[in-house]
């Protein structure tokens, strides 16, 4: 068991899903099993859960925290934007809750040979799945992409203003040799940052870079996007969905999604009559993103940029005439 683990926004996570006893429940991202755990907990086990992640080790832990729930939950490893097939293979056509925890887990932040800290040394690895699941690692697009290719994931998943320096200076040192260790591009990233933004910074200068390159590695805005287009036909009506984002471009593709569910026709303004046939599936739980408390932040530092939304399916009949949603 690890006691670093803490999940984020649960009680307010735990209040949108408002799971009930028999329902069936997705945990897209177990992690740790945390919010399983307080989930299953909240309707005294009375639940079934599956639970997805793509990092073994993290099942592993996951495991021993829920095994007291026995077969009401059934792990897998897979990517969230495979939650169908895995839901289809294991023979359930829709589900009452479903949470996904877009953040990196701190089992993965804190081993250096993951590669995802530059508070430690180790290898430039990054990858959510390890070797499982065939990507390639971090040091390989760092050594072998274009300088164009690394302003872009700098500039637009890091939201870097550094970034054409910070790339420039990731090219220049690997044609000396390839950068392989953590350690060695922060100092990389740290010593292309101009003094008087190093000396003013609130926070470490690879921090962004760090973040950008692991969302590369593992394509997180286009599995977040895979995941949200196909979550509301596995919705049953009255189910629940809530997404806890810690990124700004993650936020963001969170509440436009939630926004065209929850829209009817979705034609071009400047059409005068609808031809799409889009009808409206969810109803926004939360107008803006719930973040966590001072409290919490203080608690849990790392919680500090996460925000959550939630929408709950309905059919537009009964929802007209006052069903459960």
């Amino acid at each position: 068991m690890d006691a670093r683990h803490v999940p984020v926004l649960l009680a307010e996570t735990l209040g949108l899903l408002r799971v009930a006893p028999g329902d069936r429940i997705l945990d897209a991202t177990v992690g740790l099993g945390g919010h399983s755990e307080a989930i299953l907990e909240s309707v005294g086990g009375e639940a079934w859960l599956v639970g997805l992640d793509r990092d073994q080790a993290a099942l592993d832990i996951a495991g021993e925290r829920l095994a007291r729930f026995g077969d009401r939950v059934r792990l897998v490893q897979s990517r969230y934007s495979r939650f169908a097939e895995v839901l289809e293979e294991l023979g359930v056509e829709a589900v009452d809750a479903v949470i996904l925890d877009a953040g990196v887990s701190s089992l993965q932040l804190d081993d250096p040979a993951r590669g995802f800290s530059f508070l430690a040394d180790g290898d430039l690895d990054m990858r959510m799945g390890g070797a499982t699941e065939g990507e390639a690692p971090a040091v390989t697009l760092l050594n072998k992409a274009s300088y164009q290719r690394l302003r872009e994931i700098i500039r637009d998943y890091g939201e870097d203003p550094q970034a054409g320096r910070i790339a420039r200076a990731i090219v220049a040192a690997r044609e000396k040799r390839p950068i392989t260790r953590t350690l060695e591009l922060a100092a990389i990233v740290e010593a292309a940052y101009p003094a008087r933004w190093r000396a003013t910074a609130r926070q470490h200068p690879a921090t962004r870079t760090f973040q950008a390159i692991r969302m590369a590695v593992n394509a997180e805005l286009a599995e977040l996007e895979a995941f949200l287009e196909r979550i509301p036909d596995y919705l049953r009506p009255g189910g629940r969905v809530a997404v806890i984002a810690f990124h700004s471009l993650e936020d963001r593709l969170v509440k436009r999604a939630f926004r065209r569910e929850a829209t009817g026709c979705i034609c071009p303004r400047e059409q005068m009559s609808c031809v799409c046939g889009h009808v409206a599936r969810l109803r926004i739980l939360t107008k803006k993103p719930i973040i966590p408390g001072e409290a919490e932040v203080a608690e849990n530092p790392r919680s500090r940029s996460a925000k959550l939304r939630a929408a709950v399916r309905f059919e537009p009949d009964v929802e007209r005439e006052g069903g459960r949603p």
